[in-house]
């Protein structure tokens, strides 16, 4: 629990009191027209929030639990606490205002982002701005929003769940374990359920920057932050300064037709595998794999794994679920990669037994994960005590409540993306066809927004996640944008793999400095370079 709990307890009471009173006179607030919001009230932070940090730096950090409508059409339905901590700026006399963080996900906890704040900005960032990271509604420490009673009903359910199922019987399976899963959301998850759209978000975004002193929003998103960024400076763009997006969604095309988006998205993934078994071909000398057609072995690998598991010398068992997974997470961080080509080479050998030859521990293919399916950026901390990941994405991507069409659709993808195309559809698509309705409001466009200030975009060439395609979509769909095209591999880049980009976010939030349209930025480290 935050040190200052009963503080914020009180604050809430005050602002449901508050609502009533907003309620009692008929009137409704809209997305440009939000009640004057109360100031945070920082504290100490926790220590344990604080592990990672030098004892002399700590006194730069505060925390706070800071009140929102969970309706912010009907204010009298109450409030939700969200997580709040900053990092005061180390220039107090040239301080700019603050700098607001979001990790992506959705589902992404960004309420310690600050810890490492010195590790992701260049310390005149630093130096300028308090730098605020904050939990999102229904995520991790902002009242999590929950579809069941106890980690181990939830296991019951999210246990049966394959995501890449093959067989009648897998498919018939995860299908039953999604609509066991919406039904318990349904039960379960109360009146936040209904109000867990990004524009609930932005709204919130909204009423911290109010709350924290400032006149305009200075933001920085990654991924699925992105949208929430380009879903705040539509609906408030005479309130945003500087807005910093990396690794880019396609907006339009995700709130107007998720089933395309989520194809796309897989089809991304695939242009990364290929741009990293093309890289490894390239420099057989620095990457395991790289030896013969890295293509074909990856692809025999695969098939193989569709049909039965492989079990390496250590009894360690690799699925198809597994290694689809760990793959798509690996795709992620470049700094994997040569571990990547490691196992890949030893469960190619571990196929093609030769005498004398053992193949090698797996490192990163055994490791259990769930980013492979989520908009984070590679060093996001995800959480799956809360289910805020399918109440964000199935109120915001339209999906058909066609539970029967979803193994149809896999087989298609799959057909074109043979590696995640079956995976990317038993995620959002199978989830959502089983997801309860809800009533929350939806910015669906338009998107060409009216800010003083262009919004700076990075996209990078062989990004998994968030192809490229989707940042160039995103900065014709903003109007007065400018992207900069770094060509590297990995999801997002701003935090230390490119100091071309780092230099550039610097000079925009700070002086408001934008690079000349179709920059080009290099990575400071290609692949088994």
């Amino acid at each position: 629990m935050l040190v200052g709990a009963h503080s914020g307890r009180l604050r809430k009471a005050l602002a449901v009191a508050a609502s009533a009173l907003v309620a009692g006179t008929g009137l409704v607030a809209s997305a440009s027209a939000q009640p004057a919001a109360e100031p945070v009230s920082w504290e100490k932070c926790d220590p344990a929030d604080l592990s990672g940090v030098p004892i002399t730096q700590r006194h730069l950090f505060r925390c706070a639990t800071y009140p929102v409508p969970i309706d912010h059409d009907d204010p009298s339905k109450g409030t939700v606490e969200l997580a709040m901590m900053r990092r005061a700026a180390t220039s107090p006399d040239q301080r700019i205002g603050s700098l607001f963080l979001n990790p992506g996900g959705p589902g992404g906890s960004g309420y310690n982002r600050p810890t490492t704040a010195v590790d992701r900005f260049d310390p005149a960032v630093l130096e300028r701005f308090d730098i605020i990271g904050f939990d999102p509604r229904g995520v991790n420490n902002s009242d999590p929003l929950r579809c069941f009673k106890s980690a181990k009903q939830a296991e019951e359910v999210l246990g049966r769940i394959s995501s890449v199922p093959v067989t009648d019987e897998q498919i018939s399976t995860t299908m039953d374990a999604y609509q066991e899963y919406g039904e318990s959301c349904a039960k379960n998850a109360g009146e936040l359920l209904r109000h867990m759209s990004t524009e609930d978000v932005a709204r919130d975004l909204d009423l911290m920057r109010q709350g924290v002193g400032d006149d305009r929003l200075n933001y920085v998103g990654f991924s699925y932050g992105t949208l929430l960024g380009a879903t705040y400076v539509n609906l408030f763009p005479e309130r945003s300064r500087a807005i910093v997006l990396d690794g880019n969604v396609d907006p339009a095309l995700r709130t107007s037709d998720g089933v395309q988006y989520d194809r796309e998205r897989a089809q991304g993934f695939e242009l990364a595998l290929d741009g990293f078994l093309k890289r490894c071909a390239e420099n057989p000398g620095k990457c395991a794999f790289g030896d013969g057609d890295p293509r074909a072995k990856f692809d025999e690998i695969r098939d193989h794994l569709r049909e039965e598991p492989i079990t390496m010398p250590d009894g360690t068992e690799i699925t198809l679920d597994q290694f689809t997974d760990s793959t798509g997470s690996a795709l992620y961080n470049p700094e994997k990669f040569r571990q990547l080509a490691t196992d890949l080479q030893s469960l190619h050998r571990q196929l093609n037994p030769k005498p004398g030859l053992v193949p090698e521990l797996l490192t990163v293919l055994n490791v259990p994960t769930g980013l492979g399916r989520l908009d984070a950026a590679p060093d996001a901390e995800s959480s799956y005590v809360d289910d805020s990941y399918f109440a964000v994405n199935c109120t915001d991507k339209p999906m058909p409540a066609e539970p029967e069409r979803v193994a149809e659709i896999a087989a298609r993808w799959e057909a074109e993306s043979p590696t995640f195309g079956r995976s990317q559809a038993f995620s959002d698509l199978a989830g959502c066809a089983t997801w309860p309705e809800t009533t929350a409001d939806v910015h669906r466009g338009p998107w060409a927004h009216q800010a003083e200030n262009p919004v700076l975009l990075f996209g990078n060439s062989y990004d998994p996640a968030t192809r490229y395609e989707f940042s160039r979509r995103m900065e014709q769909q903003l109007g007065n944008a400018r992207l900069v095209t770094v060509e590297a591999h990995g999801h997002c880049i701003l935090g230390g793999r490119s100091s071309c980009a780092d230099t550039i976010a610097a000079n925009y939030l700070i002086d408001l400095e934008v690079p000349e349209p179709g920059f080009v930025c290099q990575p400071d480290e290609q692949p088994f370079s």
